[in-house]
């Protein structure tokens, strides 16, 4: 894609881009995200740097590597396998257990991503005091381009128990109507 990945796009933009294209590009992720959820695809490893943004600015969801097929909304990795722990829900980093609701959390790092022009998740801290941070409850600042109303939707999207996160349709909804109260 012309533009290269989202994260890049982000860190040659900062300061350039305001929250009405910010939650856009959060907008075609989920719709790409309502896509796999729809047809009982995991994605598993959701991040900036796994989009990549078109000459036209649309975002699309890529690399599809981690990705894979359920029947029944769930898929438990073997003991010992890599994955992104600043991305990862408790079910994830604990029991590798894979849902829709574990893609939903990694959308709400996205979200933070984007919000956040691009920066690293958890800053420097470690993965093991990334790990201690979530199991204790701790979750991402809001950044300074979010608005409060498109940081209840991040933070949604982080509750401890699966269940209680939205679906991407759920999700969907929230922000397109967040990028109408944006455009009045």
């Amino acid at each position: 894609m012309e533009k290269g990945s989202l994260l890049q796009v982000l860190q040659l933009n900062a300061k350039t881009l305001h929250s009405v294209r910010l939650l856009a590009m959060c907008q075609d992720v989920c719709e790409g995200m309502q896509y796999l959820e729809d047809n009982n695809f995991l994605h598993r490893d959701l991040a900036a740097r796994n989009c990549l943004v078109n000459e036209r600015n649309v975002v699309k969801v890529c690399d599809f590597g981690m990705t894979r097929y359920v029947l029944d909304n769930s898929y438990t990795s073997s003991t010992g396998s890599k994955f992104p722990v600043r991305w990862s829900p408790p079910e994830v980093i604990h029991f590798q257990k894979y849902s829709s609701k574990s893609d939903v959390w990694s959308f709400g790092v996205l979200m933070w991503e984007v919000f956040s022009e691009g920066q690293i998740p958890f800053g420097s801290r470690s993965n093991t005091e990334v790990v201690e941070e979530i199991t204790e409850g701790g979750r991402l600042y809001r950044p300074q381009k979010s608005p409060p109303n498109i940081y209840n939707i991040m933070f949604q999207c982080w509750h401890e128990r699966p269940q209680g996160r939205p679906s991407f349709s759920e999700l969907l909804q929230s922000i397109r109507e967040a990028a109408e109260e944006l455009t009045l």
